[in-house]
């Protein structure tokens, strides 16, 4: 299920005020980020794991995660015992926004009731509601990746715009993501033939009023496709 353009999947269960997701598999479940609340705090740049043996009570603190806008406590949705942490978003904490129900999950744990799971929390349709007011509130924007850059170029024409993302993206690494918002209305056209032209990739695009939203990743290897002067195709196409 998707709600304003953040995806919540329909088998997860919700903790909305916590902003945090709970997949039961078996006995034990995973736990983990709303995409919605990646969004809402930016880029996670720190996770650091406590050390709870045991029972942890419902609501205590797992985790603390720190992002570009926030540094926060991860509270568990249900009593019950950690069982795994995912080391992964330790070394790279922005799988937490770029994967935040598959690579990005924080820990698994067995629930101390199972029947607690569908008392605290919510499945996706429960809150919809709920939670399309709090994205229309907090003026969230989900995005397919988490952008390590931003660029909003309004009043600009393309070409400027073109040149001065060429500029910024010689400063990053390959993988890095540039969110580029624009109001020139020949930018889709002219972010395919860059696109083609440098071998980087959109990998987004969305229209908002008159903002076009593009995400874009700096290729490592960029592979730079060539048109034909004559038909504009790609050649070989």
């Amino acid at each position: 299920m998707e709600v304003l353009g953040c995806p919540v999947p329909d088998d997860c269960w919700v903790d909305l005020e916590n902003g945090s997701w709970l997949r039961v598999d078996g006995k034990e479940a995973a736990v983990g980020v709303l995409a919605a609340q990646a969004s809402f705090v930016g880029r996670y740049t720190f996770v650091r794991f406590r050390e709870l043996p045991g029972t942890v009570d419902r609501g205590r603190s797992l985790a603390t995660l720190e992002s570009l806008r926030s540094t926060a406590p991860f509270r568990m949705p249900v009593a019950g015992t950690v069982v795994a942490r995912n080391e992964s978003v330790v070394a790279r904490p922005k799988l937490l926004n770029d994967s935040p129900y598959d690579q990005g999950w924080l820990v698994r744990i067995v629930p101390a009731e199972p029947a607690d799971v569908p008392r605290f929390l919510q499945r996706p349709t429960e809150v919809r509601a709920a939670l399309e007011a709090l994205i229309r509130e907090r003026r969230i924007q989900c995005y397919p990746a988490a952008p390590d850059l931003e660029m909003y170029e309004i009043g600009s024409e393309c070409s400027a715009t073109l040149a001065k993302l060429d500029e910024e993206l010689v400063h990053h690494a390959g993988g890095d993501i540039v969110l580029l918002v624009t109001d020139d209305p020949t930018s889709p056209i002219e972010l395919v033939r860059w696109s083609d032209r440098t071998g980087h990739t959109v990998l987004h695009h969305r229209l908002e009023g008159t903002l076009h939203h593009f995400l874009i990743r700096k290729e490592v290897a960029p592979a730079p496709k060539r048109r034909s002067s004559e038909t504009g195709k790609l050649e070989g196409a």
